[in-house]
């Protein structure tokens, strides 16, 4: 029975073996590495979708304490005093699967600077006759504070030519033009609409979401364990065969050495 398993003292064999023992370790390494991101991020998501909660909760503060925007104050409930002026429409944006608009209203804070201010969503064409007034006189409101958009994010596209009225991106950078004061670099959404218009819910800060990259953190586990089971198969293939190739010679079933090729030509 020993010298069926010679062949494994081979060079042959050792370079086999060696490769096996290096594979399957490195295979199980690279999987559990995988699997560890694809949990980092699903942790990422659930402490997102916990502070996410948590900020709905908070009171709501004053706009200077939350500036400037980031990660950590982007969604926060936000307060801010003025008077509401100049009104624009935000075309092409969805909600609750249909189509519609944004009405916003720039709100003039003391300090002479307007913040943009997302009142509610219409359904339809962008249409100002269908935009209800704002109202007049000092207001208060409540929301949620966001970003400046920017083409690419959420789905707001670069669009150009747009009617007088109409903005496609609710950022400083796109109102500077439209109005002649200066503007924050933020707006906010409210949490409760204006006459009769649907809400907008505050988008979460840029990152927290689970994106296709943790799906594909499981992709890859799925490979690695499955490359390693793959290598630990083919061993043990390899070794039959090479059992049964030695067992075969030895009763004179199969040659020992590889056959000679004839020369057909007759050369």
């Amino acid at each position: 029975m020993e010298g069926v398993y010679r062949f494994l003292l081979t060079p042959r064999w050792w370079g086999i073996n060696v490769f096996v023992l290096l594979a399957i370790p490195f295979c199980v390494f690279m999987g559990s590495w995988q699997l560890s991101r694809f949990e980092a991020r699903m942790q990422d998501h659930r402490s997102a979708d916990a502070r996410a909660a948590s900020d709905r909760q908070e009171a709501a503060r004053p706009l200077g304490d939350l500036l400037p925007v980031d990660k950590a104050t982007s969604g926060k409930p936000v307060t801010a005093t003025g008077r509401y002026a100049q009104q624009l429409l935000v075309p092409d944006r969805d909600l609750d699967g249909r189509s519609g608009f944004y009405v916003l209203t720039l709100l003039r804070t003391d300090d002479g600077r307007a913040l943009p201010v997302v009142r509610g969503w219409l359904p339809g064409e962008a249409d100002p006759a269908k935009a209800p007034a704002a109202p007049s006189g000092e207001v208060t409101v409540t929301g949620a504070l966001q970003a400046s958009e920017t083409p690419g994010d959420n789905g707001v596209s670069a669009q150009g030519g747009l009617p007088s009225g109409q903005t496609g991106a609710i950022s400083a950078a796109s109102l500077v033009n439209l109005v002649p004061y200066d503007v924050y670099d933020a707006w906010v959404t409210l949490e409760r609409a204006d006459s009769g218009m649907k809400a907008v819910p505050a988008a979460a800060p840029a990152g927290t979401g689970l994106d296709l990259k943790a799906f594909q953190n499981l992709g890859y586990t799925g490979e690695w364990f499955v490359f390693a089971g793959f290598v630990v198969f083919m061993w043990f293939r390899l070794l039959r065969r090479e059992i049964e190739f030695v067992r075969d010679a030895a009763l004179g079933l199969a040659p020992d050495e590889e056959p000679v090729p004839v020369d057909v030509g007759g050369k």
